[in-house]
């Protein structure tokens, strides 16, 4: 005799997902900027359209965060990869110019757990706060029989707005202008799938590691740097060609995608040192350099491409409010 089915039974407690949506509300609610006009709860999220701009354009990125994401799973740590989610989406508006206003994330899980799911979201209120936009929706979706019970996926997508006259783009990069590259605090969330595979054969997680500073698990969950505030100061006064968000393909890789065509990219790979976990990844999983350009950011997440003759401007700029920053090439 079978007994009766019920949701709970196949996996989804309905229940839970209506207290975990309850006990998020106050986190989401205190990201709210002047431009919401609704709260969680509808089906669909309203965001004003801001009038103070004579032409504006709405620029949207929408990522994910990868196989990062199984670092987190196995540490049992999941505060910091919402935030890693908001701060890749924003990179990646921003740097065509535009001001993020909503963000809008999708979480998926084998079994929802009110605690690890709670956590996330903290990470995507934190990255929203900090960024100055609004968690204005999203869905949260249990899913056993796709997902083990402890896997978890995210997703996010960014809006944001700029002025049609001030969009960045790669029209303006010309011969002779050069490359200014601003640090990665680390992978940032690229590249996770070779670095796994490489150090998790010989180190746990919780290994400590002199060059490091840290132990393994805390290096390869640092977050992803935003570039948002050094982005919109700099471009703010000064006229900035082209700028590049260095994500999966690496640094040429990337930074192709915001040059002309008929353009060359040089990278003087000496100008810079690469931070100890890249080395550390190269020497014990003897990937080339070629390999390692081509995976991973090397030490550098942002490039402000500019005139020579803004070059030292800038750079005076940056060196005022301690923003460390690179000669790292140029233009031909």
């Amino acid at each position: 005799m079978f007994m009766k089915s019920t949701y709970s039974s196949a996996g989804v407690s309905i229940s839970e997902g209506d207290r975990f949506v309850e006990s998020i509300k106050p986190l989401v609610k205190s990201t709210f900027t002047k431009g919401v006009l609704s709260g969680i709860g509808n089906f669909g999220a309203f965001f004003k359209i801001p009038t103070s701009l004579k032409n504006p354009v709405f620029v949207a990125s929408t990522d994910g965060i990868g196989t990062k994401l199984k670092v987190a799973i196995t540490a049992k740590k999941h505060s910091t990869i919402g935030e890693d989610l908001v701060n890749h989406c924003v990179n990646d508006i921003a740097v065509c110019g535009a001001l993020p206003l909503f963000f809008l994330d999708y979480l998926a899980l084998g079994k929802l757990r009110s605690p690890v799911a709670i956590d996330i979201v903290k990470g995507f209120v934190r990255g929203c706060r900090r960024n100055g936009c609004s968690l204005i929706g999203g869905e949260t979706a249990e899913m056993p029989g796709l997902y083990s019970k402890d896997d978890y996926d995210a997703a996010g997508t960014i809006i944001g707005v700029v002025e049609r006259s001030k969009i960045i783009d790669r029209k303006n990069v010309k011969k002779g202008d050069v490359l200014i590259g601003l640090p990665s605090s680390g992978l940032h969330t690229n590249g996770y799938s070779l670095a796994r595979s490489v150090l998790l054969r010989k180190f746990k997680l919780s290994r400590y590691i002199p060059e490091l500073r840290t132990d393994l698990g805390n290096e390869l969950l640092k977050v992803h740097r935003s570039y948002l505030k050094v982005i919109r100061s700099v471009t703010a006064k000064y006229n900035v060609h082209s700028i590049s968000h260095i994500t999966g393909g690496g640094i040429l890789g990337n930074t192709k995608r915001v040059v002309p065509k008929d353009l060359k990219i040089n990278i003087d790979w000496n100008a810079w040192k690469p931070n100890p976990i890249f080395t550390l990844i190269q020497t014990t999983g003897k990937v080339s350099d070629a390999e390692m350009r081509k995976v991973f950011n090397m030490g550098i997440g942002l490039i402000f491409i500019v005139s020579r003759k803004d070059v030292y401007g800038i750079s005076k700029f940056l060196s005022r409010n301690k923003e460390k920053h690179f000669f790292i090439g140029n233009i031909t």
